[in-house]
């Protein structure tokens, strides 16, 4: 099983021990194609030296390749949500993780999409659960 997991990079990095913690969870269903959205120097050290349109070209390629993608959506990121949007385009099946918080809810264009599944969650176990879950479908 080839793994995209998204996550905001350039949006913000509040989220970046969760995307660690889900991607390591992650690899006991397989091969999770884009650890480097884990890692505490993606900026500084994972995208340094690349232009633009080579991380464009890495992540699409990765993306055509991979099985599933799997996004935590709790910040907000025009990138994930480009990603999102291309694998259902390109029918990969797409799971979306979120963390409900005052004052934010997710994109309507995101949850309103029957190609993409949406699920809410507290706690890291019940990610776990979560995606256990959408592996055994």
């Amino acid at each position: 099983m080839r793994i995209y997991f998204a996550g905001s990079i350039r949006a913000g990095r509040d989220d970046e021990e969760v995307y660690q913690k889900m991607i390591n969870y992650l690899k006991k269903h397989g091969e999770v194609l884009t650890e480097h959205v884990g890692a505490q120097d993606v900026i500084t050290k994972e995208e340094k030296g690349f232009t633009e349109k080579q991380i464009f070209e890495r992540d699409m390629k990765w993306l055509r390749s991979a099985d599933v993608l799997i996004a935590e959506v709790t910040t907000p990121s025009l990138g994930v949500g480009y990603e999102i949007a291309k694998a259902a385009e390109l029918n990969k099946r797409v799971l979306c993780l979120y963390r409900p918080k005052a004052g934010k809810m997710l994109s309507a264009i995101i949850s309103g999409d029957k190609k993409i599944i949406v699920k809410q969650y507290k706690t890291l176990k019940q990610a776990f659960g979560i995606i256990d879950g959408f592996f055994k479908i």
